[in-house]
This record gives C-alpha cells, sequence and structure tokens, in this order.
C-alpha cells in the first residue's frame, strides 16, 4: 500500500495472542498500529493519538467494546472513524449489538488477512468520502454565508435606492411578500416639481438578486426623471431603452406606470405585460381597468418601442387598486389558479379600503394556493392638491452666482413638436436662478399647462368641450395621440426674459403657437360646472401665477413672476 495512504489504526483486544497477531497483520499491510487490552483502555488510547480506525474486540473486561465504541463514536464527533467490530458472537442479536453501539462492520474470528486487508481498504474510502463531504459542506456554508453578507450589504443599498420616494405619502397603502431575500417586484412611488405623482409596479422575469440587479438602473431612472419633471412618454423611452442595454436576452421587465394629477384630477396609465389595475370608486365599485396595451420594458429596441399612454379621469377619493401576478398565479394543489374571478369577488365583497389587502391575503389562504412568485398590492387614492405636499428641494450650492440679465427664445417644430418635451429643460435652466427656486413646483405646472394649450388647442386644434364628460375625455386624449402621429405642422414657440429687480428680480414668459386662436373672454368667463373635464387649464395658471394675460386672439400666453 502507498505510504500516503497509511492509516492509524488502534487494536483493542483483551486476548494477548489475538491482540499480537491482529498488530502483526495490520503491520504488514503499512498501516501504524496502537494496542489496548479493554475497553477503557481503547477509549483512553484514543483520546492520546486519534487512530484513523479502530478494530474492537465485543467481547472485553473493564469496559466491554460496545461501551467503548459509543464512547469513542462521541468523541470523533463529526469525524468519521470505523470501527470494525471483532466477535466471535453469530447469533443475529449480538452482530446487530455491534451494529447499533456504532460498528461500521464486524469480522469473525479467526481472522483473514486477506479479508482483514479488504475491510480495511474499504472502511478507509468510506472515512475519505466521509472527510470529503464534510469538507464540502464548511465550503457551502462559507460560501453561503459570504454570499448571504454580500445580498445583505447590496439589498441595503437597493432599498435606499428603490424605497427613496414618497411610498410613504397619506394616499398610498401597499404590501409587498418577497418570494426571496430580494423582491423581483418593484414599487417605486415620486413627486414631478409641479406635485403630480408618479407610480410605477414593475416585475422582472425571475426573482431575487438577479431581478434586483435590473430594478436597481430602473429606480435611478424613474427617480431622475421625475425629479426633473419629465412625463410618462419620456421616462418610459428611457427607461426601456437602458434595459434594453443592459439587460440578457432573457430578462425583461413588465410595468404598470401611473402619472397622477391631483391639480387636473386625471390619471396617466401606461401598461406593458402587468395584470389588470382596477379604477374603484371611492366606496369601492369597479369604474374600469387598467389593461396591458404594451410589450414589457427592455423588449423592443427603442425606435421600436410604444409609450402610448391612456388619460383618465380620476375623482377625489377615488382609488386605483394595482397588483402583480404573484396574487392571480397563485397555484393549489390540483394546480388551479386563484385567477381573476376570485380577484373581482374580493373586489366586490369589500366594504372597508383599510381591509382590502387583508381580504385578498385571507382569500389567497382559503383558496389554499402556494405562490410561486412575489405579491405585490397597491392601493392609491386620488386626493384633493392642498392634501399633499411634495417634499421641498435641497441645493447644495447658494446660487448667489447664477445670471438674473438674461433672455432666450426658442421654436419647437415638426418631430419635436411630437416627441419632445421642452418644461424640464426650462424649468432646470430656471432654477439656477436663486430666487426661483422655491417656486419651482408653480413654474413645472404653469410652463406645462402653457405648453399643452398651444401643442393640444393650438398647433393640433383640439377642442377641449370635448372633455365634457368622462367618455369625452378618453376620446379627447385618443384624438391627441393619432394626431400627434402624423406630421404635425405649425410651431410653439417659447420666450423667457430675466432682468432684476431691486433686491430681487421678474420673469417673463411668451408662449405663442400658430393656431387659430380662441374665445379668451368666453373661455374665461365659464363657471366650474360649464367647464366639466375641459377649461381648467387657464383657470390654474391664473391661480398659480402672479399675472398671466392672452393676447392675439389666444395665440400668445404671457405670464409675469416676481420675487
Amino acid at each position: 500500500m502507498p505510504a500516503e495512504q497509511a492509516l492509524t489504526v488502534l487494536v483493542a483486544e483483551d486476548g494477548a495472542a489475538d491482540r499480537l497477531l491482529l498488530a502483526q497483520i495490520v503491520r504488514r499491510q503499512g498501516h501504524e498500529v496502537f494496542t489496548a487490552e479493554n475497553g477503557e483502555q481503547a477509549v483512553a488510547m484514543f483520546i492520546e493519538r486519534r487512530p484513523q480506525l479502530v478494530l474492537l474486540d465485543a467481547l472485553m473486561p473493564v469496559m466491554d467494546g460496545f461501551e467503548a465504541a459509543r464512547r469513542i463514536k462521541a468523541l470523533a464527533g463529526e469525524a468519521l472513524v470505523p470501527i470494525i467490530f471483532l466477535t466471535s458472537l453469530n447469533e443475529e442479536e449480538g452482530l446487530v449489538r455491534c451494529l447499533e453501539a456504532g460498528g461500521d462492520d464486524f469480522m469473525a474470528k479467526p481472522y483473514s488477512a486477506v479479508i482483514l486487508a479488504a475491510k480495511i481498504r474499504a472502511m478507509d474510502r468510506l472515512r475519505r468520502l466521509h472527510a470529503t463531504v464534510l469538507e464540502q459542506r464548511d465550503q457551502i456554508t462559507r460560501h453561503h454565508h459570504h454570499l448571504l453578507n454580500e445580498q445583505r450589504v447590496a439589498k441595503a443599498v437597493f432599498d435606499k435606492v428603490a424605497h427613496s420616494g414618497c411610498l410613504k405619502a397619506a394616499n398610498i397603502r401597499y404590501l409587498q411578500s418577497p418570494y426571496a431575500l430580494f423582491n423581483g417586484d418593484l414599487l417605486l412611488a415620486a413627486f414631478t416639481p409641479s406635485g403630480d405623482m408618479h407610480v410605477l409596479l414593475g416585475d422582472f422575469t425571475g426573482h431575487g438578486l438577479p431581478a434586483a440587479v435590473g430594478a436597481m438602473p430602473l429606480a435611478e431612472v424613474f427617480y431622475g426623471m421625475t425629479a426633473k419633471g419629465y412625463g410618462l412618454a419620456e421616462t418610459l423611452r428611457e427607461m426601456n431603452a437602458k434595459l434594453k442595454r443592459i439587460l440578457p436576452v432573457d430578462m425583461f421587465c413588465c410595468a404598470l406606470l401611473l402619472s397622477l394629477s391631483f391639480q387636473r384630477g386625471t390619471v396617466e396609465v401606461w401598461n406593458g405585460g402587468m395584470p389588470d389595475g382596477y379604477r374603484l370608486s371611492a366606496e369601492g365599485e369597479v369604474l374600469g381597468m387598467l389593461c396591458s396595451h404594451h410589450l414589457p420594458l427592455g423588449v423592443l429596441a427603442p425606435e421600436q418601442f410604444d409609450d402610448a399612454t391612456q388619460v383618465l379621469p380620476l375623482a377625489v377619493g377615488e382609488r386605483l387598486f394595482l397588483l402583480s401576478d404573484g396574487v392571480v398565479d397563485t397555484g393549489d394543489a390540483q394546480e388551479r389558479l386563484f385567477g381573476v374571478d376570485r380577484l373581482r369577488d374580493v373586489l366586490a365583497d369589500n366594504r372597508n379600503p383599510d381591509l382590502l389587502f387583508d381580504e385578498v391575503m385571507q382569500a389567497l389562504a382559503v383558496f389554499g394556493g402556494q405562490s410561486r412568485d412575489d405579491i405585490s398590492l397597491c392601493d392609491i387614492r386620488m386626493s384633493a392638491p392642498e392634501e399633499l405636499a411634495p417634499q421641498p428641494v435641497v441645493y447644495s450650492d447658494s446660487g448667489r452666482s447664477s445670471p438674473l440679465d438674461w433672455s432666450l427664445r426658442f421654436e419647437l417644430r415638426g418631430q419635436s413638436l411630437r416627441r419632445f418635451n421642452p418644461v424640464p429643460y426650462l424649468v432646470q435652466l430656471l432654477q439656477e436662478i436663486h430666487g426661483l427656486r422655491p417656486s419651482s413646483g408653480r413654474l413645472h405646472s404653469v410652463l406645462s399647462e402653457l405648453y399643452s394649450n398651444a401643442l393640444e388647442h393650438g398647433v393640433l386644434a383640439m377642442d377641449s368641450r370635448l372633455k365634457r364628460d368622462a367618455q369625452g375625455f378618453a376620446q379627447y386624449y385618443r384624438q391627441r395621440a393619432e394626431r400627434l402621429m402624423h406630421e404635425v405642422g405649425g410651431f410653439v414657440s417659447i420666450g423667457l426674459q430675466v432682468e432684476p429687480r431691486g433686491a430681487g428680480g421678474r420673469l417673463m414668459i411668451e408662449v405663442r403657437d400658430s393656431g387659430a386662436g380662441f374665445d379668451v373672454a368666453r373661455e374665461l368667463a365659464r363657471t366650474p360646472e360649464q367647464q366639466a373635464f375641459s377649461g381648467r387649464g387657464m383657470g390654474l395658471v391664473q391661480r398659480l401665477a402672479g399675472q398671466a394675460r392672452w393676447l392675439e386672439g389666444g395665440r400668445l400666453a404671457q405670464v409675469d413672476f416676481e420675487w
């Protein structure tokens, strides 16, 4: 036998002749031998020398082999020290006692050198295999602890990025039940500079850390573009392009993105591959569905991506109920799915919105299903504008170096009118003026209204009276999308002039369009009851701006801000 496979062997036998014979046989096979006369000596020798294999007589004085075997196994702990019982016992009961005491094999007297050598080799293979398993187990345990620590660090970073918005706003309730340490579902919410709220519920393919890897850049784009005042279309295009660029081909993100305008009483929706959301009355009645009309984010190339959204009226108190497919795809033992119909039953039976989440989870428990994916629920209530206050923006610079005497003018035509929203750029520029920073939200709202009016009613010749009811409201925005799909003629011109004035200054905004104009006096004279869903923009501009005028038959709007 090669030297590297030599073993240390303990021979415990009370008969001197048998002990000497066994020791001789084992030494000739290349092993190192220690001997003991009884079980007590065998245990003491094991403690002192830690042999790798034990040959143990079953019947010995002072302490028999059965008790010695039990003690040696206890002392060995997790390491495998094979014990071969040496016995003259032939009855089944005696042989069973040898194995139950911890023996791994037995050998009957008289001893055969050939059989003993084979048994020792077999026990050595078993011992080395056990040692390998223990080593691999310890390696796996160390790797597992290392991986968990890395995931905890990554999760701490992920949570700070993903949950840095306004999910704790008074009008949002949500529940997330992760299938793994990381949730493959992503729920984000943030205020725009004008006080609108953007909400995204996403579901990446898979779950755990791989899903979170895609969620990080998605969250960064969402929060960054929302904070700068970009609309859903621009944000969607950027998120899709980024995911398409960085994700492997088998990964994508189903997403439902909302923009709630508390000033206008509207919600803008884009659903790409998520389960239907629900528009609910204040009492819980289902008023409509937020259905999926698009492919998930990260599937299509940027030039093929469809950013068309749906705009719906949403009155104060009405709610939007969103969910991930972990709810409807929960299956029972018969592989039946919980499904949409059972969910609709829960919504129909609900009488208290505060209990809706509990009732959904209870229905899943009663169904007896096992969720195979992350579960996310989100309930968003439309609030009056004064109920929600976005967090003020904190600036790191003093603003004293910003210029206070300048003007600019630019004009948008053709493709620019279809794809480009100038408002975030303008607000970002105006925030360089220290005195205007507290008014950034009002500036964003005013510029958004002026540009939208110039584009929709001037260039596209849309009639706001079409928005007389909810049906006309939806038709208005479908018609707007259709007209923008074709070649857009005309222009929208925007001018800004900033001048110092005493300790402050003045900003003058001019927005001109190429449309036919409108009867300014008649529009301003309309009552809120006559406006319904239309004509709110001019009133909003008047409330938010210091001075607002419409000239040249409505084709030119002028607004002054002073600070």
